[in-house]
């Protein structure tokens, strides 16, 4: 069993922003294609908002949210029961090791999880495994390398090239969103639908939030403590990346791009 290492780690300041990720907003690829009655693997679901919406619209079909952290996983269920979605289950497990038969699943889907591995085609291999025959793999990723800002601040450039070293100390590939089709195709997949989608922050609401979350991320979560770790950073970087970000969040005319790649992976 393949040992990970999260990059983002599970700071509530990562799971808060998490949680407020949605269907819409996270899997839009993915949603024509789901029906009523469909069963359908939600790997690696954390705090469960995508996953809530993803088990609304399949409904009455069974949906299991799957997670290597338990906290994650009790507030993903929390979040169900809240919602009133009982068709949705939560359950720890290894993306590389799934405990369910082979042609399970008529959808499995992944979001922002194959770049923190260290061997995402095995994983897609896995998560090829557990679909049905004609079923859907469904992964969207981010392009970090891919992102863009403005104004074109020095912190923000230093947090990216930190970010970066973090990452591939991990052994892990930040830019996966560019990879999909070709780990899909690796992993054995030859009916692929690649796409492209965005995040952007640039309305007052939106830096603010996503501002504040990047300045707690980097003095309080894994990105901090992996950064003072590792000699890539001592506090006074840390101090002055965080006060980078929460002066990008003041600019009025602040803009911030996130683009993923997506693909819908058919198995034979």
């Amino acid at each position: 069993m393949k040992e990970e290492v999260y990059s983002h780690g599970h700071h509530q300041s990562v799971v808060s922003a998490h949680a407020v990720r949605t269907a819409e907003d996270c899997a839009a690829y993915l949603l024509p294609h789901l029906k009523p009655g469909m069963k359908l693997l939600d790997v690696g679901c954390g705090p469960g908002s995508i996953t809530a919406d993803l088990a609304e619209l399949v409904a009455p079909g069974e949906v299991v949210g799957l997670d290597r952290s338990d906290d994650v996983l009790e507030q993903a269920a929390e979040l169900a029961a809240l919602r009133g979605v009982d068709n949705a289950t939560f359950v720890s497990g290894n993306i590389y090791d799934l405990d369910y038969d082979d042609d399970t699943f008529d959808v499995v889907h992944a979001h922002q999880v194959l770049q923190h591995l260290t061997d995402p085609v095995a994983a897609l291999y896995e998560l090829r495994r557990v679909a049905k025959p004609g079923g859907i793999v469904a992964v969207r990723d981010a392009d970090f390398h891919g992102m863009s800002w403005f104004p074109e601040l020095p912190e923000l450039d230093e947090w990216m090239d930190t970010y970066q070293q973090i990452a591939r100390g991990n052994r892990a590939e930040p830019d996966a969103g560019r990879h999909l089709l070709s780990w899909a195709q690796a992993a054995g997949f030859s009916d692929i639908s690649p796409s492209s989608s965005n995040w952007l922050y640039a309305t007052e609401e939106q830096r603010t939030w996503w501002g504040n979350v990047w300045y707690e991320r980097v003095l309080h979560s894994a990105y901090g403590e992996q950064a003072l770790d590792r000699g890539l950073l001592d506090q006074a970087g840390l101090d002055r990346i965080a006060q980078g970000w929460q002066e990008w969040a003041m600019a009025a005319d602040g803009w911030f791009l996130i683009p993923n790649g997506e693909i819908l992976a058919r198995k034979p």
